[in-house]
């Protein structure tokens, strides 16, 4: 991690009035939640069909099988890792906007941020596809699959965004203004690679916004919007940040 990167950095937030972030699956890969894509993603290991809308529909108990495996048995007891905590603490005192994440895992809100903007949906909640009553995930009996609705016994699905469904209307909305009004668009643990949620720092970009890229590798970011990129994982960048503007 170089320093005149974090330097970099940190001059651009503390000038900043407007700071956002914009988050990965790398950030949450810390704690134990392992990406979709990629040579160790759930997708090398899993069929994407089961989260298909129409074949979830016309197959629930093949889907919900391998939906209870992957996001309830596998990593459903993830926990919030220092840097789901330095952003939610950086929120609360005044240093960041929101959040804006592709992320299902729902860390960033047990990690303490309170404005976050899903473009996935999240897995910590369910919802009913008939009478759209919504419950925690902590309520669903996953011994009896598929899982259905405690108020009217209709098939259940999670509360994410499965392929053929659209972007929520309030995290899509809700993002692109807080990345036009925004001075700063951290990047951390996205590759920039799923549209339209990569289109957020773009719009950053365009509204006249610094980027700040922390991910270990080059993105497709990287080298097209980055001002500053800061070569490290998301705790210990965040971490590093944090101790200079604390």
């Amino acid at each position: 991690m170089r320093e005149a990167q974090i330097d970099k950095a940190v001059s651009l937030l503390r000038q900043s009035e407007y700071t956002i972030a914009f988050t990965g699956a790398g950030i949450s890969v810390e704690s134990g939640v392992p990406p979709f894509r990629g040579e160790n993603g759930i997708w090398s290991k899993y069929d994407p069909q089961v989260l298909d809308l129409d074949y979830f529909h016309s197959n629930p108990l093949d889907s919900w099988k391998v939906i209870r495996e992957i996001f309830y048995d596998y990593f459903g007891k993830a926990q919030p890792n220092d840097a789901h905590k330095v952003l939610g603490k950086w929120e609360q005192k005044g240093l960041l906007k929101c959040v804006i994440t592709q992320n299902i895992d729902n860390l960033h809100q047990t990690g303490g941020s309170k404005t976050v903007y899903e473009f996935h949906g999240n897995a910590q909640t369910m919802e009913c596809t008939v009478c759209s009553h919504h419950f925690p995930a902590s309520e669903a009996d996953f011994e009896k699959l598929p899982v259905t609705c405690p108020e009217c016994g209709s098939l259940v699905k999670p509360a994410f965004i499965f392929f053929g469904e659209a972007i929520p209307a309030e995290a899509y909305v809700g993002s692109l203004e807080a990345a036009r009004n925004a001075d700063v668009c951290l990047v951390i643990g996205s590759l920039g690679e799923v549209m339209p949620a990569a289109m957020v720092p773009w719009e950053a970009k365009r509204n006249g916004a610094s980027i700040i890229e922390i991910n270990p590798k080059p993105s497709n970011f990287t080298g097209s919007i980055t001002d500053v990129h800061i070569v490290a994982k998301a705790s210990e960048a965040l971490v590093a940040l944090d101790e200079r503007l604390s």
